[in-house]
């Protein structure tokens, strides 16, 4: 397999820039939440299944399906909003971004979702209370940082 290597600089820094305006990382969301003033309200896409399965402790569940019909009783247009869902192999929250960027929310997508909030061992939270899953050292090595 060859790859091509002509795009530009320019285009390639435009790319990723206008990524990183619109997602986020699990480290990032978990930081700003435990600063007690995190700018944003966290929004659970998944289903009320998953949603009692665990979730991110503070999150709103409003499941993708229902954003369109919902988003406007229960969120503040003036309050920013990242989405999450279960992980890397589902788009529910870039749809659930969709729908709220169409309604005139500023949002942005947690990248790697709740599959690994709770794979980096950040807190879970259920009906039972709230836990910290053990760490998956392929993803979260304790002794080594990605430095990001």
């Amino acid at each position: 397999m060859t790859s091509d290597w002509s795009t530009d600089p320019a285009d390639a820094a435009a790319h990723f820039a206008r990524r990183l305006a619109v997602e986020t990382d699990v480290s990032d969301v978990h930081a700003a939440l435990e600063s007690g003033a995190p700018g944003f309200v966290l929004l659970d896409s998944r289903s009320r299944e998953a949603w009692d399965q665990g979730h991110v402790p503070g999150a709103v569940h409003l499941p993708g399906r229902e954003v369109a019909a919902r988003a406007e009783a229960e969120l503040d247009r003036s309050v920013p909003v990242v989405t999450y869902c279960w992980g890397p192999g589902c788009n529910g929250a870039t749809r659930a971004a969709l729908a709220l960027a169409l309604l005139g929310y500023r949002v942005r997508e947690m990248i790697g979702g709740f599959e690994y909030w709770a794979r980096e061992g950040l807190p879970v939270a259920t009906a039972d209370g709230v836990t910290r899953p053990d760490v998956d050292p392929l993803t979260a090595p304790r002794t080594v940082s990605c430095g990001c």
